[in-house]
Formats: structure tokens, sequence, C-alpha cells
């Protein structure tokens, strides 16, 4: 037991520095994000994240809308898709709140996960001939990017710098190693029911 124990809090120990002190976390982030796509297209997709509560954005989909508005301004985006069920219709008005044309926006108000998100706008999207872009958290985008593409939608991808911002907070470090450990359990599991 004397052993068991030595053995627990030296890894413990590693764990702490590792995701503390060192550039782990933003290389796991990175290896998740995958590499940019260009940008290019006409119909930027905006995935759901969370609610604070009921109509309330929560963290994550905040950020998602916000660099969403950001892109818009750009100018090359003629088209807005928002997905994700109870999250829809708040990510609309917070788009619109900030200047992007009500008539510009989709919703699909009805996916439960990322594989549903996939599965439901390609039934929106599947005859627009024009480019796609996916918008996401860096952490999110590798099983967003290849559900989309399971489900038949080509995408070019372009994660916010989510979990890398957070992670330049020593505070904010274990809430990243609670999203990445989580998302690298949902690529395994995405990736064994097919989805992916």
């Amino acid at each position: 037991m004397r052993r068991f124990l030595k053995s627990l809090l030296l890894i413990i120990g590693v764990a702490l520095f590792l995701i503390t002190f060192t550039p782990v976390l933003r290389w796991w982030t990175a290896a998740l994000a995958g590499r940019a796509g260009d940008g290019k297209g006409k119909v930027l997709i905006v995935l759901g994240g969370d609610l604070a509560a009921s109509g309330i954005l929560g963290v994550t989909s905040y950020w998602r809308c916000v660099y969403a508005v950001s892109y818009w301004r750009e100018g090359q985006y003629q088209t807005l898709v928002v997905s994700g069920h109870n999250l829809a219709a708040p990510m609309r008005d917070f788009l619109v709140a900030y200047g992007v044309p009500r008539e510009a926006i989709q919703m699909e108000n009805r996916s439960l996960n990322t594989h549903e998100n996939a599965l439901f706008t390609a039934e929106i999207l599947r005859n627009d001939p024009r480019g796609k872009v996916l918008l996401t958290s860096d952490y999110h985008m590798f099983r967003a990017f290849h559900a989309f593409r399971k489900a038949g939608l080509e995408v070019s991808p372009r994660p916010l710098p989510d979990a890398q911002r957070r992670a330049n907070s020593l505070i904010e470090r274990w809430t990243v190693f609670c999203f990445l450990t989580t998302e690298t359990l949902g690529i395994s599991y995405y990736t064994l029911r097919g989805w992916i």
C-alpha cells in the first residue's frame, strides 16, 4: 500500500508540474485544432457550445459568437448557420445585436451533439454550392471537422483560439486540461461509433 501511495503521489506531482509549468497544453490543443483552412467561403457555420442558463450563452458559445461577428465584419460571408439545440436562437440574437443581418442567419436547432450538428447542418446546406467554413473552438475542431466530412459536407476549418487563450492563465490551465481530456475521449468515442 505504501508503494502504491508513493507512486500515486509521484504521478500527481508530475502531472501537476506538466500541466502548470510546461507548454504541454498548448501542444495538445494545437494537435486537436489542426491546421486552419484559408477561411475562404461564403457560408460560415458556427457551432454552439454551452448555455450558462436558459437562453443565455455560456463562455464557449459566447466566444464562438464573438469570433463569428468579427469574421462577418471582414465582409466575405453571405450566410451564417448557427447550430445547436437551445443554442441557435440565443446565438442568432447575439449576432444580430452586433450587426449581422437577421436574414443572413440560418438556424439548425435540433442537434444535441457534434455528430448531429454535422448531420442536420448538412441537410440544410447539402445543395448549396458555396464554400463553407466551420468555426468552433480550437480543441473541438478535430472532431467537428471530421464529423462534418463524414456527414458529406466539405468545410474549411477556422478554429478560434479558445483553449490556447485560456492556457495562458495559470488559473485556467486545469480547466483546459479537463476540456482536452474530455475532447480526446470524445474523439475516441466518435471513432468507435464510426461518426468520424
